[in-house]
């Protein structure tokens, strides 16, 4: 994954430029204050003045163009003026130079401030030759301060001031991302020691990124795992239970046998000790193919197949069975509905749903299987017109192992129906059955269409 598209990455991007953006506001307003009212000395505009005019008449204009130029160096343009001209160069706004022949006229100390952060100071001062001159000077500040003292002070408090933001904007974010990052590792230990009811909850979905993601798909991880051992923990008790009887049966026979000196009685021991062991296997076998439909099915076994042809087949060989009890079975022609998924899989729940309503049909009864295609989906529906199931016993109907009251009338294992409903959830279905009207059972199977 590219870090461009993830909210991560952009979260952590634009946290820091905010946070130099604002260190660099406030720095910047900070350090014009700092340096304004607290860091430097006041400029003393007399004795600027004085110290001008002794430059002036111990050397001339050279010495005062010199002078000059050492308090351009700490920020301060300035020189003297003698009527109205000025003695040495001097660097000024325009407006200023335009308003200055004015204010040398009023002849009077003044300090003003034509624009912000610019003051403008006329100060009076007498020679000691008698002549009167004046001293105008420009500083964007009160404070005599070096531009390079300036600078640094600047550059020190941004320094500071990022160092701070990023502290605590960082101290923010590892805390956001720690704290998904506790909570999944609490749920991880708690799992790997045997936990699996282990969440890691809201605390870590609280942020809209890939670790609010990682920690809702650990928690729909644990629900399955939790789910599937849940579920071979069940089927190992009920396979438990289930075997006991049979496996007692097969040591019974078998020491008949044993103990049988006849050995046409001894066959027939071991005949229905073969059906017993058949019967064992069967039951394993279906127990396993249980389970395994509890992990879903791969997506490389799927594939686009009809539907209704496939039902045709599963008809064409239960139709034996049925004739075999002079069994009508009626398969409704329906024109293809293509699906996706596993045809072996399909083909063993619709087996095992035309083989239940054969098992539980009366002899020379009917059974009736019909494919619809509507909206999207194919509606599959098989009915006897055997006993039906009673309305207490319908929510059970699908549960592995449960052999309802009308279960005498039939051998099984309770398990076909609970096959057929782990494939057709498996393959995006839903399964449902109810008596009909009139008599029997009917069971419905609704699969998505394939696109």
């Amino acid at each position: 994954m590219s870090p461009f598209k993830s909210s991560l990455y952009w979260r952590l991007l634009i946290s820091f430029c905010v946070v130099n953006l604002v260190a660099l506001l406030v720095g910047g307003v900070l350090t014009q204050r700092f340096i304004e009212y607290s860091t430097a000395v006041e400029i003393n505009w007399d004795a600027l003045a004085q110290g001008a005019d002794r430059a002036y008449e111990n050397g001339g204009s050279t010495a005062l163009t010199e002078w000059s130029l050492q308090q351009r160096r700490e920020g301060i343009e300035a020189t003297l003026y003698e009527d109205g001209q000025s003695l040495s160069p001097i660097r000024m706004p325009s407006s200023v130079r335009d308003s200055l022949p004015n204010w040398l006229a009023e002849k009077r100390d003044m300090v003003l401030q034509p624009w912000p952060n610019l003051y403008l100071a006329v100060q009076q001062v007498q020679g000691d030759d008698g002549k009167t001159r004046q001293l105008v000077a420009l500083s964007r500040t009160h404070s005599r301060l070096r531009p390079q003292t300036r600078q640094t002070i600047f550059l020190a408090s941004q320094a500071v001031l990022s160092l701070l933001f990023i502290g605590l904007v960082g101290w923010w974010i590892a805390r956001s991302v720690a704290r998904p990052v506790e909570a999944i590792t609490r749920a991880t230990r708690k799992v790997a020691a045997g936990e699996l009811s282990a969440r890691v909850g809201a605390q870590g979905r609280r942020a809209h990124d890939e670790l609010a993601q990682l920690a809702h798909d650990f928690d729909t991880m644990a629900e399955r795992i939790e789910a599937l051992v849940a579920h071979d923990r069940s089927v190992l008790q009920d396979l438990s239970h289930e075997l006991r009887s049979p496996l007692a049966r097969l040591h019974l026979i078998l020491d008949l046998a044993h103990r049988s000196r006849d050995p046409d009685e001894a066959a027939r021991y071991f005949t229905q000790a073969e059906q017993e062991i058949v019967r064992l296997d069967d039951l394993t076998g279906e127990m396993l193919a249980l389970s395994r439909l509890e992990g879903g099915i791969p997506g490389e076994n799927r594939e686009r197949f009809d539907l209704a042809a496939m039902l045709d087949e599963c008809a064409r060989r239960a139709d034996v069975e049925a004739k075999a009890r002079g069994i009508t079975l009626a398969v409704s022609p329906a024109p293809p509905a293509i699906v996706s998924g596993s045809p072996l899989l399909l083909e063993r729940a619709f087996d095992n749903l035309i083989g239940n309503a054969i098992k539980f049909s009366p002899d020379g009864g009917r059974v009736e299987v019909s494919v619809e295609s509507r909206q999207g989906s194919v509606r599959c529906s098989v009915r006897d017109h055997g006993p039906g199931v009673p309305e207490a016993e319908l929510s059970s109907l699908f549960r592995p192992l449960f052999r309802g009251s009308n279960a005498s009338r039939a051998q099984g294992h309770g398990l076909g129906l609970a096959i057929a409903e782990r494939v057709v959830r498996a393959h995006g279905g839903e399964i449902s059955a109810a008596n009909a009207e009139g008599d029997g059972l009917q069971v419905d199977v609704r699969l998505p269409l394939a696109s």
